[in-house]
């Protein structure tokens, strides 16, 4: 097809840095593996220093949504394609991770949980499936709402930002394009550009890597922000395999200086959880007393280790 409207798209794309046509890789199926490999690694070598140079802009929003969630709202990511399940991948690793409620951080997909495998036609293209799946989540003014997209403008995306914009959320733009109308469309611009791709368009290489390092930041300090770890230690975390398990009795171990018997004991006396556990030892309390001091404390050790100090 060569509609009028398809020679615009075309032009659009042309224009887009993560689009851009390399000619000096033109040969690159020619090249030995080794070397295909050692151009690949120098590429993603450059992502780092992408996402250095936005690091305000990644900070600003980082303190903007943990302030919102710090008053019961949530986090969601909205994305298409690879942006998308990068946003779902975030999503569901904070549970594990944090001990947050599944509704705590949310990750949309445009055409829902088939699109995590497979493309779902149109999907992406549509601004308003993008409105109604955050209708269907109740999107509010509590909450704060990142649109993920490598180029900036898909559609999804930008109507997932407008919606929440409307319902009075938080909005983060998160693209690898200067300039964007997604950056434009939210509050928070986070654009990381990390240049033309090493196969042309292929957006899940270096803007997808660009973004997963972004998402880690948004997700990992913003729990920090909140109380979730004890320096860096994951004090939240959720134990629900034997791996965990063990890790939890390691960060009460490291946190405290506990011998085995004494962890397995401030953990008995808290049912697991090891951020009260942390504070039975180093605070001197009971099982409930730790419980009402991290409630009254919103979840900072720190804060509810002072109280019990008498601080």
């Amino acid at each position: 097809m060569n509609s009028p409207a398809h020679a615009a798209l075309r032009a659009e794309l042309a224009a887009l840095t993560t689009e851009a046509f390399r000619p000096e890789l033109a040969d690159i199926d020619r090249l030995p593996t080794l070397d295909i490999a050692k151009i690949m690694n120098g590429e993603d070598a450059t992502v780092a220093t992408a996402v250095a140079a936005r690091l305000p802009e990644i900070a600003a929003a980082i303190d903007a949504i943990a302030a919102r969630m710090a008053r019961g709202g949530r986090l969601v990511y909205a994305g298409a394609g690879t942006a998308g399940r990068l946003g779902v991948l975030d999503a569901s690793e904070c549970p594990p991770t944090f001990n947050t409620d599944p509704a705590q951080v949310v990750g949309l997909i445009a055409g829902g949980a088939p699109a995590l495998v497979s493309a779902v036609e149109g999907a992406e293209d549509s601004r308003e499936l993008a409105a109604g799946d955050l209708t269907a989540i109740r999107i509010g003014a509590a909450d704060a709402v990142v649109g993920v997209s490598a180029s900036g403008r898909t559609p999804y995306a930008l109507g997932a930002v407008a919606h929440a914009r409307a319902a009075g959320a938080l909005t983060i733009g998160l693209s690898c394009n200067a300039g964007s109308p997604l950056g434009a469309a939210a509050e928070h611009a986070v654009e990381v550009v990390v240049g033309p791709e090493l196969l042309t368009g292929s957006t899940r290489l270096k803007a997808g890597t660009a973004q997963k390092l972004v998402l880690n930041m948004l997700s990992t300090i913003t729990m920090i922000r909140l109380g979730k770890t004890y320096g860096n230690l994951m004090v939240d975390v959720r134990a629900s395999n034997d791996k965990l398990r063990a890790r939890s009795r390691r960060i009460v171990a490291l946190a405290t200086g506990a011998s085995d018997a004494e962890t397995e004991e401030a953990l008995a006396q808290t049912g697991g959880e090891v951020k009260n556990a942390i504070l039975v030892v180093l605070g001197g309390v009971d099982g409930p007393t730790a419980a009402r001091l991290l409630e009254e404390s919103a979840g900072h050790l720190r804060t509810a280790l002072r109280t019990a100090a008498g601080d």
